[in-house]
């Protein structure tokens, strides 16, 4: 009796494994498509600002929250879907613009800048927990990131296409008029990706 026993837990086993596989693959892709639609959303709720100037959005309260929650791996992912969405047209970029055209404009930097956000943001949480500390650093130097890939990116595009541009001047327009609503974002993103991350596991 024991042996039968014994033998279909062991036929069992990797019918359960593959179930708990396939279930955990479904659950990942619902998740990053959750998040690449909120990445999109928070994208048009947005500040409108001059020409060449990245418009005020939510865009990185998402891209924290993806990071924080998802982890790098599936948080970076969501990232670059949506990236892709809008290369091909779809409008999920700010003021509902899409097209390579705007990845290669002079803001375009700070998109792809998102990759490092979350990125930076997800492989910290992972490695050091979600406690309130490593949620603000995580975010914080994923941010610095964004903004220094960002800015180059500018600098050169500005460069091609207006006329030099200094570092400090890049800033300027670019930088210092967001930093105290990303401040805001960075607060909010770490008290929910902390309180969230008690009550349902990501």
């Amino acid at each position: 009796m024991k042996q039968t026993k014994q033998l279909l837990q062991t036929t069992d086993s990797p019918t359960k494994k593959s179930r708990k596989r396939t279930n955990k693959a479904l659950l990942d892709i619902v998740y990053i498509a959750f998040f690449t639609a909120l990445i999109a959303v928070c994208s048009q709720i947005c500040i409108p600002t001059p020409p060449n100037i990245p418009p005020v959005t939510l865009q990185t309260f998402a891209i924290f929250l993806a990071g924080g929650l998802l982890g790098w791996k599936r948080g970076t992912l969501s990232v670059v879907i949506y990236i892709l969405l809008g290369i091909i047209g779809v409008p999920v970029f700010a003021q509902f613009s899409s097209g390579l055209g705007v990845l290669l404009g002079m803001t375009g930097g700070y998109i792809i800048g998102f990759v490092l956000t979350t990125f930076f943001t997800g492989l910290l949480c992972e490695k050091l927990g979600k406690k309130i500390w490593v949620l603000i650093v995580s975010m914080i130097g994923g941010l610095l990131l964004c903004y220094i890939f960002g800015t180059v990116w500018f600098m050169v595009v500005y460069g091609q296409q207006v006329g030099p541009i200094g570092i400090w001047g890049a800033l300027t327009l670019c930088v210092f008029p967001f930093l105290l609503f990303d401040a805001g974002k960075i607060v909010v993103a770490t008290i929910l990706v902390n309180r969230l991350d008690k009550v349902i596991k990501l």
